[in-house]
């Protein structure tokens, strides 16, 4: 029932002065886009502008949204083995375009904290989580 709650919140304003930018999405071929939509509000509300690359984005896709954007975070919610196994490679994407400062957190079924380690993010469980982790990655 928790998931028909979450679905069902409002759509927080847009930040007048927000604490960071922050792209969101699920990596391809993720399409499960319910714990991606509660983290993106939940960092909405806390301050953050958040940029939806969607789910079961390309690796290109977020890669063009950070520099449109002018984002310093990134947001991942990985919910397939297929998806995780995309991370090393988006690492990789995110280096070759020089966006290699740019933090990620990241969460979801398919990945634990190890996982995140393993590539430089930091991990978290839920959006409750979400917003601390997003303004310890920017440092505030």
């Amino acid at each position: 029932m928790s998931w028909l709650k979450s679905m069902m919140e409002k759509e927080p304003p847009e930040p007048t002065n927000p604490i960071g930018t922050v792209v969101i999405g699920n990596i391809e071929p993720d399409m499960h886009d319910t714990a991606k939509e509660a983290v993106r509000k939940a960092l909405k509300r806390a301050g953050f502008k958040t940029i939806d690359a969607g789910k079961s984005a390309p690796i290109d896709v977020f890669v063009q949204k950070i520099k449109e954007n002018n984002a310093n975070l990134l947001a991942l919610s990985v919910n397939t083995v297929p998806a995780k196994n995309q991370l090393p490679k988006l690492v990789e994407a995110l280096k070759a375009a020089g966006l290699g400062s740019v933090k990620i957190i990241m969460g979801g079924a398919a990945v634990k904290k190890e996982d995140a380690d393993a590539i430089g993010a930091l991990f978290g469980k839920n959006k409750e989580e979400a917003p601390e982790i997003a303004k310890k990655a920017l440092g505030k």
